[in-house]
Protein backbone atom coordinates (compact mmCIF):
# COMPACT_ATOMS: atom_id res chain seq x y z
CA UNK A 1 0.00 0.00 0.00
CA UNK A 2 1.36 3.43 -0.95
CA UNK A 3 1.56 6.35 1.49
CA UNK A 4 -1.30 8.03 -0.39
CA UNK A 5 -3.49 4.95 -0.13
CA UNK A 6 -2.69 4.60 3.57
CA UNK A 7 -3.67 8.21 4.25
CA UNK A 8 -6.94 7.86 2.32
CA UNK A 9 -7.74 4.66 4.21
CA UNK A 10 -7.13 6.29 7.60
CA UNK A 11 -9.25 9.31 6.67
CA UNK A 12 -12.04 6.89 5.73
CA UNK A 13 -11.64 5.01 9.02
CA UNK A 14 -12.06 8.29 10.91
CA UNK A 15 -15.12 9.30 8.89
CA UNK A 16 -16.66 5.85 9.26
CA UNK A 17 -17.18 6.76 12.93
CA UNK A 18 -19.66 9.49 12.00
CA UNK A 19 -22.81 8.70 14.03
CA UNK A 20 -24.98 10.26 11.35
CA UNK A 21 -26.03 8.15 8.37
CA UNK A 22 -27.15 8.95 4.87
CA UNK A 23 -29.71 6.63 3.30
CA UNK A 24 -29.03 6.63 -0.39
CA UNK A 25 -31.65 5.09 -2.67
CA UNK A 26 -30.75 1.53 -3.54
CA UNK A 27 -27.88 1.21 -1.04
CA UNK A 28 -27.31 0.55 2.65
CA UNK A 29 -27.00 3.54 5.02
CA UNK A 30 -23.48 5.01 5.07
CA UNK A 31 -21.84 7.47 7.51
CA UNK A 32 -22.42 11.01 6.22
CA UNK A 33 -18.82 12.21 6.09
CA UNK A 34 -17.52 8.90 4.73
CA UNK A 35 -19.94 9.31 1.84
CA UNK A 36 -18.91 12.94 1.37
CA UNK A 37 -15.21 12.04 1.16
CA UNK A 38 -15.91 9.31 -1.38
CA UNK A 39 -17.96 11.70 -3.48
CA UNK A 40 -15.19 14.32 -3.36
CA UNK A 41 -12.69 11.74 -4.62
CA UNK A 42 -15.01 10.55 -7.38
CA UNK A 43 -15.64 14.13 -8.46
CA UNK A 44 -11.88 14.69 -8.50
CA UNK A 45 -11.43 11.66 -10.75
CA UNK A 46 -14.05 13.01 -13.15
CA UNK A 47 -13.19 16.71 -13.08
CA UNK A 48 -9.42 16.65 -12.52
CA UNK A 49 -8.05 13.14 -13.16
CA UNK A 50 -4.51 14.55 -13.24
CA UNK A 51 -4.77 16.10 -9.74
CA UNK A 52 -1.68 15.53 -7.61
CA UNK A 53 -1.67 13.58 -4.35
CA UNK A 54 -1.97 16.72 -2.22
CA UNK A 55 -5.26 17.63 -3.87
CA UNK A 56 -6.44 14.01 -3.59
CA UNK A 57 -5.70 13.97 0.15
CA UNK A 58 -7.30 17.37 0.77
CA UNK A 59 -10.41 16.37 -1.19
CA UNK A 60 -10.86 13.15 0.77
CA UNK A 61 -10.16 14.82 4.12
CA UNK A 62 -12.02 18.08 3.63
CA UNK A 63 -14.75 17.12 6.12
CA UNK A 64 -12.82 14.72 8.35
CA UNK A 65 -14.66 14.30 11.68
CA UNK A 66 -16.86 17.28 10.90
CA UNK A 67 -19.54 16.08 13.31
CA UNK A 68 -17.37 16.51 16.41
CA UNK A 69 -17.68 20.32 16.22
CA UNK A 70 -21.46 20.88 16.10
CA UNK A 71 -22.93 24.08 14.67
CA UNK A 72 -25.11 24.34 17.78
CA UNK A 73 -22.01 24.94 19.91
CA UNK A 74 -21.76 28.42 18.37
CA UNK A 75 -24.17 31.39 18.31
CA UNK A 76 -26.77 31.33 15.54
CA UNK A 77 -25.53 34.54 13.96
CA UNK A 78 -23.01 35.40 11.26
CA UNK A 79 -20.01 35.81 13.62
CA UNK A 80 -20.93 32.49 15.25
CA UNK A 81 -21.15 30.83 11.86
CA UNK A 82 -17.70 32.02 10.83
CA UNK A 83 -16.19 31.00 14.17
CA UNK A 84 -17.64 27.52 13.65
CA UNK A 85 -16.34 27.29 10.07
CA UNK A 86 -12.86 28.47 11.05
CA UNK A 87 -12.68 25.98 13.90
CA UNK A 88 -13.71 23.22 11.51
CA UNK A 89 -11.00 24.17 9.02
CA UNK A 90 -8.36 24.15 11.74
CA UNK A 91 -9.51 20.73 12.91
CA UNK A 92 -9.56 19.26 9.42
CA UNK A 93 -6.09 20.60 8.66
CA UNK A 94 -4.62 19.32 11.93
CA UNK A 95 -6.15 15.84 11.67
CA UNK A 96 -5.09 15.33 8.07
CA UNK A 97 -1.59 16.67 8.77
CA UNK A 98 -1.22 14.25 11.69
CA UNK A 99 -2.32 11.33 9.51
CA UNK A 100 0.10 12.36 6.76
CA UNK A 101 2.96 12.54 9.27
CA UNK A 102 2.18 9.02 10.48
CA UNK A 103 2.62 7.75 6.93
CA UNK A 104 5.89 9.47 6.09
CA UNK A 105 4.87 12.78 4.50
CA UNK A 106 7.29 15.58 5.37
CA UNK A 107 6.42 18.98 6.82
CA UNK A 108 6.37 20.64 3.40
CA UNK A 109 3.74 18.20 2.16
CA UNK A 110 1.70 18.64 5.33
CA UNK A 111 1.88 22.42 4.98
CA UNK A 112 0.62 22.26 1.39
CA UNK A 113 -2.40 20.17 2.33
CA UNK A 114 -3.09 22.24 5.45
CA UNK A 115 -3.09 25.37 3.30
CA UNK A 116 -5.65 23.82 0.98
CA UNK A 117 -7.91 22.79 3.87
CA UNK A 118 -7.57 26.21 5.50
CA UNK A 119 -8.49 27.72 2.10
CA UNK A 120 -5.39 29.87 2.07
CA UNK A 121 -4.92 31.88 -1.12
CA UNK A 122 -8.31 30.80 -2.40
CA UNK A 123 -8.83 32.05 -5.97
CA UNK A 124 -5.03 32.44 -6.35
CA UNK A 125 -3.68 28.99 -5.52
CA UNK A 126 -4.65 26.39 -8.13
CA UNK A 127 -4.75 23.49 -5.67
CA UNK A 128 -6.94 25.36 -3.20
CA UNK A 129 -9.25 26.54 -5.96
CA UNK A 130 -9.48 23.01 -7.35
CA UNK A 131 -10.67 21.56 -4.05
CA UNK A 132 -13.15 24.44 -3.74
CA UNK A 133 -14.42 23.59 -7.22
CA UNK A 134 -14.85 19.96 -6.18
CA UNK A 135 -16.82 20.95 -3.09
CA UNK A 136 -19.12 23.18 -5.15
CA UNK A 137 -19.66 20.50 -7.78
CA UNK A 138 -20.43 17.88 -5.13
CA UNK A 139 -22.92 20.28 -3.56
CA UNK A 140 -24.65 20.90 -6.89
CA UNK A 141 -24.82 17.24 -7.90
CA UNK A 142 -25.65 15.63 -4.57
CA UNK A 143 -26.81 18.10 -1.93
CA UNK A 144 -28.58 21.00 -3.60
CA UNK A 145 -31.77 19.10 -4.41
CA UNK A 146 -32.07 17.80 -0.84
CA UNK A 147 -31.47 21.33 0.42
CA UNK A 148 -34.17 22.64 -1.91
CA UNK A 149 -36.75 20.24 -0.50
CA UNK A 150 -36.49 21.84 2.93
CA UNK A 151 -36.23 25.50 1.96
CA UNK A 152 -38.27 28.04 -0.02
CA UNK A 153 -37.21 28.70 -3.63
CA UNK A 154 -35.74 32.13 -2.85
CA UNK A 155 -33.45 30.60 -0.22
CA UNK A 156 -32.26 27.99 -2.71
CA UNK A 157 -31.49 30.66 -5.30
CA UNK A 158 -29.67 32.68 -2.64
CA UNK A 159 -27.44 29.74 -1.66
CA UNK A 160 -26.64 28.95 -5.29
CA UNK A 161 -25.85 32.61 -5.95
CA UNK A 162 -23.20 32.32 -3.22
CA UNK A 163 -21.86 29.06 -4.64
CA UNK A 164 -21.41 30.04 -8.28
CA UNK A 165 -18.86 32.87 -7.73
CA UNK A 166 -16.63 30.44 -5.81
CA UNK A 167 -16.19 28.26 -8.89
CA UNK A 168 -13.62 28.51 -11.66
CA UNK A 169 -14.58 28.93 -15.30
CA UNK A 170 -13.67 25.29 -15.92
CA UNK A 171 -15.89 24.15 -13.05
CA UNK A 172 -18.81 26.11 -14.49
CA UNK A 173 -18.36 24.37 -17.81
CA UNK A 174 -18.14 20.99 -16.07
CA UNK A 175 -21.28 21.71 -14.04
CA UNK A 176 -23.18 21.94 -17.32
CA UNK A 177 -22.38 18.25 -17.91
CA UNK A 178 -23.71 17.03 -14.54
CA UNK A 179 -27.05 15.19 -14.39
CA UNK A 180 -28.82 17.94 -12.48
CA UNK A 181 -32.49 18.05 -11.56
CA UNK A 182 -34.52 20.31 -13.86
CA UNK A 183 -35.66 22.41 -10.91
CA UNK A 184 -32.06 22.88 -9.82
CA UNK A 185 -31.02 23.95 -13.32
CA UNK A 186 -33.78 26.57 -13.21
CA UNK A 187 -32.55 27.78 -9.80
CA UNK A 188 -29.01 28.06 -11.17
CA UNK A 189 -30.23 30.20 -14.06
CA UNK A 190 -32.18 32.40 -11.63
CA UNK A 191 -29.07 32.75 -9.47
CA UNK A 192 -27.04 33.87 -12.50
CA UNK A 193 -29.71 36.45 -13.29
CA UNK A 194 -29.63 37.62 -9.68
CA UNK A 195 -25.86 38.05 -9.87
CA UNK A 196 -26.14 39.69 -13.31
CA UNK A 197 -23.10 41.83 -14.12
CA UNK A 198 -21.41 40.87 -10.85
CA UNK A 199 -21.15 37.23 -11.96
CA UNK A 200 -17.62 36.46 -13.10
CA UNK A 201 -16.25 32.91 -12.71
CA UNK A 202 -12.73 32.61 -11.29
CA UNK A 203 -9.96 32.00 -13.80
CA UNK A 204 -7.05 29.70 -13.04
CA UNK A 205 -4.04 28.38 -14.91
CA UNK A 206 -6.07 25.23 -15.63
CA UNK A 207 -8.81 27.12 -17.46
CA UNK A 208 -8.65 27.05 -21.16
Amino acid sequence: MSALEAVIEEIDQANARDPRFSEEEGSAPIPVELLYGIRMSKMCEAFAPDADEFVQIAARGQHIERWIIPRDDYPRDKPGYFRWRNELKRHHAKRVSDIMAEHGYDEEAQTIVSGILMKKNLKRDDRTQLVEDLACLVFLQYNAVAFAKGHPPEKVVSIISKTLPKMSTRAHRFANTLPLDAGLVKAIEQAKELLADDFQPISSSKDG
